[in-house]
């Protein structure tokens, strides 16, 4: 039997703990049916729940154990550890088959089983629990080839995530590229908007230097003109005046020279100036 099995230290100490839980989830299952308040209900469920991810924790040391001493112990003992292995799986199975019926009585379908969800306890059994140690070859192999499977699955889905994550990269590069030289276009622009003004402002000044200086000129041959005008109705008023200068060009006739005869000279060319 297995009960009467010869344990080591260490197995027996894990098997002291298992003892031990398993005795505090029939107390507490008992316990539960006592309580009837709802929310008390849940958290005595929660306390039972932990204490059976404590279990599974214990079941996978002892399997741990079972494996380093396999090669010291007769095939007999080997078998017996093993034995004694399953029936600790089958009893926490149970309280785990309980635990979802209260679960489901309570309505609680979130309390969550060793990190598993709510599932049943052959999932439990089969998935977590169950170890290399109890499985045929066929079913070794099997779980290898959906384990490959599954991770060929996530592999493949991580590099196509990574190359989206690249795709995404590139477009973004592209994008920064292009903004950043319509930026420098931008800047190269402005650089040519502001030196045009300044070409504009300095032409603006030079054109009004020009057209002050055109007015003072006008001005001045306005005043030139005048003069001159004034000069010559003055001259034309009193042509006597001597204190003005002729203007060259316009100076008055020259007096016309007067032919004077005188009767002793028969020719009429003979005459005095």
């Amino acid at each position: 039997m297995a009960s009467d099995i010869n344990l080591s230290p260490a197995l027996g100490d894990i098997d002291g703990q298992l003892r031990d839980h398993f005795r505090a989830l029939s107390n507490g299952f008992q316990k539960l049916d006592k309580i009837k308040d709802p929310n008390r209900q849940n958290k005595q469920l929660e306390e039972l729940t932990g204490k059976m991810r404590e279990c599974k924790r214990l079941i996978k040391e002892f399997d741990r154990e079972i494996k380093e001493e396999e090669s010291g112990n007769p095939p007999e003992i080997n078998k017996q550890l093993n034995e004694k292995k399953q029936s600790l799986i089958k009893e926490l199975n149970s309280y785990v088959a309980l635990r979802k019926t209260y679960a489901s009585s309570l309505g609680n379908k979130r309390v969550d089983l060793f990190e598993g969800g709510t599932t049943g306890g052959e999932a439990f059994a089969e998935e977590n629990v169950r170890v290399a140690s109890s499985m045929t070859n066929q079913e070794l192999v099997e779980g290898g080839t959906k384990m490959m499977d599954e991770t060929d699955q996530t592999i493949e889905r991580s590099k196509k995530a990574i190359e989206d994550t690249v795709n995404v990269g590139a477009q973004t590069a592209v994008t920064l590229k292009s903004q950043t030289e319509q930026m420098g276009r931008i800047v190269n622009e402005l650089d040519t908007i502001q030196f045009s003004i300044k070409k504009a402002t300095q032409l603006v000044k030079e054109i009004g230097r020009q057209v002050a200086t055109d007015r003072c000129i006008m001005a001045f041959l306005f005043l030139i003109v005048c003069g001159v005008i004034a000069i010559i109705v003055v001259k034309i008023v009193n042509p006597k005046n001597k204190n003005i200068r002729d203007i060259p060009g316009l100076a008055p006739p020259a007096a016309s020279r007067k032919l004077l005869w005188s009767p002793g000279y028969d020719s009429p060319y003979d005459f005095f100036l």
